[in-house]
């Protein structure tokens, strides 16, 4: 079993004893996604510590848009709510990179794409390829891609 979903299961036993509601029930959330994952599929599968990482990082997503949407309705004991969750969440994610080093990260993976004669749609691909590897789990996909984009001046 993934060292990470091991220290999700000892890290809910704890929430459990210490009667900590949110926690216990924001691990528990996090276990049923990486177990509907496992089973997802043709043929059951055990998740890597990465898999569960990916799968973690799909739900802090979540809790940060329904946050924001809360926040935006006017709800803030929901946006609370969610940001707690995420809060939970965030303690098994690897650290985030900060905008500045996705623009270095990007800068690079764009030099040396054009560098290996990729141009337009193509160059994005290649890019995204080079790009994707060293912020998975640690920034927003989407807001990686809008980088690249404009990076490439293709927006």
């Amino acid at each position: 079993m993934a060292a990470l979903k091991d220290q999700l299961q000892a890290d809910l036993t704890q929430a459990i004893r210490d009667s900590d509601k949110v926690t216990s029930a924001t691990i528990r959330m996090a276990l049923t996604a990486v177990t509907n994952e496992e089973v997802s599929g043709k043929q059951a599968k055990e998740l890597t510590d990465e898999e569960v990482v990916n799968v973690l990082s799909r739900e802090a997503k979540k809790r940060r848009e329904s946050a924001q949407a809360y926040e935006e309705a006017q709800r803030p004991e929901l946006a609370q709510k969610e940001n707690e969750e995420l809060a939970v969440l965030e303690r098994y994610l690897p650290k985030q990179l900060s905008e500045q080093d996705v623009d270095a990260i990007v800068a690079a993976a764009v030099a040396q794409a054009q560098a290996d004669g990729a141009e337009g749609g193509r160059a994005m691909g290649a890019v995204m390829k080079l790009v994707t590897p060293q912020v998975t789990g640690r920034f927003d996909g989407s807001a990686v891609a809008g980088k690249v984009r404009a990076a490439l001046g293709l927006s």
